[in-house]
C-alpha cells in the first residue's frame, strides 16, 4: 500500500499548490494491469523473441546457428556451430521475413552467408559433420570417434536446404542464382554411402575412424526424414528397400499399444514400449508434412497428435508428484538438466520441462499447447523468459532455472508454430518435386 499512498499525497499536494478547491472532487484512476496478449500476439511475440537466437545470436563469422548460448557467459562456445540447427536456423529465417521480423534483402543476404560458409566447410562424402567451427569450417569432434559425417545432422540441414530452394526459386536472379547453389549442396550429399553395402543407413562415418561407431538408422525415433531425403535424391538415392527393411525393420517397427489412454503405433527399437521424448514428433516434421501422410506401418499425424498427448496426460496425472506439473505445464524432451544434457520421456523423467516440447507440438495440440505459452509468459515469465525466448529447461520440483539455450531446441519453435498458423514450412518442402517422388517410392500416400 506504501506507493499507492504517496501517490494519493502527491496528488493532494499538487491540486492545493495549482489552486484546486477543495470543494472540487478529485478522481483518481485506478491501477491498471498490463492487458493480455491476444493469441495471435502471443504466438507472434513468442515466435520473435525465439527468432533472434537465429538472427543476432548466431555464430558471427558464418552467421549459423551456435550450439548453444549461455547468458551469463555467451563467448563460451562462442565457435560451435551445429549442423542440425543451422537447417532449423534457415527455416526460421523464412519465417522471420514472412512474418515481418527482418527485410527479405536482410534474410536473403544472410542466408547467402551461410550457405557460403557450409559450401566450404569440411563434408564427408557429401555429408557434414554434427559440429562445425564457424571461424574457419573445420570439424569440431562431437565425440572421441565421431569427427566425420553425421547423416541425421546433415537431413536436418537438408531439410532446412529444399525449403530455402523453393522459397527463393521464383525470386530475384541473384536469390534464382542463391537456390541454384543450394540445389548443388543438396545433390553433393552421398546417402547411399551411408548403407555402408547393406540394407540400412548408418548414422555416422570417419576418415580416421571408418564405421567404428556403427549405429544403425532404424527403428522409430527423430529420423524418418533421413530415409525421405536419401531416397528423394536425385544424384545418390538409397533403394526403397533401406526403408522397409532397415529402418521399418521388415514391418517390426508396428507395435499396437496403449500409454495414458493412447494408441502408439510405431515402436523404437531399444525401448519397444515407449513413445519417447517429444523431439521425435517434430524435427522430421519441421518441413515433412504429416498430414494425412500414411503409409503402411502408420498414419503419421495420428501418431503424432497421440505422441503429444501421452505427454500432456502424463503430466495431469503426474505419477511422480513433481510440483508445478498439470495441464499448463507439460512436455518432456531431450534437454539440459540438472545433471547435463538428458533425453526426459515418460519413462526418464527428473522434474525437467522444456518448453521446445509442449511449444512445438502446436500443431498437434493447439489449445494445450497455447495454454502452456500463456501460463509461462503470464505467470513464470521472469524465471523462464529471457533474450531468445523461453530457456532451453527448467525444473519448478528442484527450483532449478537456468539461463541458457540450445540452438536444436528453440529452432522447431519458430516452426512448428509458424506450420500451425500457416502450414508455411510445410508448403515449401512437400513441393519440392524428388520429395514427392520419393515419398512415392517409399509407398507413402501423400496429401
Amino acid at each position: 500500500m506504501r506507493p499507492r499512498n504517496y501517490i494519493l499525497i502527491f496528488l493532494f499536494l499538487t491540486a492545493c499548490s495549482s489552486g484546486g478547491d477543495s470543494s472540487d472532487e478529485m478522481v483518481i484512476a485506478p491501477p491498471t494491469e498490463t492487458p493480455k496478449l491476444t493469441d495471435e500476439e502471443l504466438l507472434t511475440t513468442i515466435q520473435k523473441q525465439t527468432f533472434g537466437y537465429f538472427w543476432e545470436g548466431a555464430e558471427v563469422n558464418s552467421g549459423a546457428a551456435r550450439e548453444r548460448f549461455n547468458i551469463d557467459n555467451p563467448d563460451v562456445d562462442s565457435h560451435v556451430v551445429a549442423t542440425g540447427a543451422t537447417g532449423f536456423g534457415l527455416m526460421a529465417i523464412i519465417t522471420g521475413i514472412e512474418r515481418g521480423f527482418i527485410s527479405r534483402n536482410e534474410g536473403v543476404a544472410r542466408i547467402e552467408k551461410i550457405v557460403s560458409f557450409l559450401e566450404n566447410a569440411d563434408r564427408f562424402h557429401g555429408v557434414w559433420p554434427h559440429w562445425i567451427d564457424g571461424r574457419n569450417g573445420k570439424t569440431i569432434p562431437f565425440s572421441t570417434f565421431d569427427d566425420g559425417g553425421d547423416l541425421v545432422e546433415t537431413a536436418f540441414l537438408a531439410q532446412g536446404f529444399l525449403s530455402v530452394r523453393q522459397y527463393l526459386s521464383d525470386g530475384s536472379e541473384p536469390e534464382k542464382q542463391l537456390a541454384q547453389k543450394i540445389d548443388t549442396l543438396w545433390r553433393q550429399i552421398e546417402w547411399n554411402w551411408h548403407l555402408n553395402g547393406g540394407n540400412t543407413l548408418i548414422w555416422h562415418w570417419s576418415p580416421n575412424f571408418d564405421w567404428r561407431i556403427n549405429l544403425p538408422i532404424k527403428g522409430y525415433n527423430e529420423a524418418l526424414i533421413v530415409y525421405v531425403l536419401a531416397a528423394s535424391s536425385p544424384t545418390f538415392p538409397v533403394p526403397p528397400e533401406a526403408y522397409h527393411l532397415g529402418w521399418a525393420d521388415n514391418g517390426n517397427i508396428k507395435v499396437e499399444a496403449i500409454s495414458f489412454g493412447q494408441r502408439i503405433t510405431l515402436k523404437h527399437v531399444g525401448n519397444p514400449g515407449s513413445v519417447g521424448p517429444l523431439f521425435w514428433a517434430h524435427y522430421s516434421y519441421l518441413g515433412l508434412n504429416p498430414h494425412n501422410l500414411t503409409d503402411d506401418n502408420a498414419n503419421y499425424w495420428e501418431q503424432n497428435v497421440a505422441h503429444a498427448r501421452v505427454h500432456f496426460n502424463y503430466a495431469v496425472a503426474n505419477p511422480k508428484g513433481f510440483f508445478g506439473y498439470g495441464p499448463d505445464t507439460w512436455g518432456l524432451t531431450a534437454s539440459l538438466s540438472m545433471t547435463g544434457y538428458e533425453a526426459h520421456n515418460i519413462n526418464n523423467d527428473l522434474g525437467v520441462i522444456a518448453p521446445t516440447a509442449a511449444l512445438s507440438s502446436y500443431p498437434y495440440l493447439p489449445v494445450e499447447s497455447l495454454r502452456m505459452m500463456r501460463h509461462l509468459y503470464e505467470d513464470l515469465k521472469p524465471s523462464v523468459w529471457g533474450k531468445f525466448g523461453f530457456y532451453d529447461a527448467f525444473s519448478q520440483q528442484n527450483n532449478w532455472f537456468p539461463q541458457r539455450y540450445i540452438g536444436i531446441d528453440q529452432g522447431p519453435i519458430v516452426i512448428m508454430i509458424e506450420n500451425g498458423r500457416s502450414g508455411l514450412l510445410w508448403d515449401l518442402f512437400m513441393g519440392s518435386p524428388e520429395i514427392q517422388t520419393g515419398l512415392q517410392k517409399l509407398n507413402f500416400n501423400i496429401p
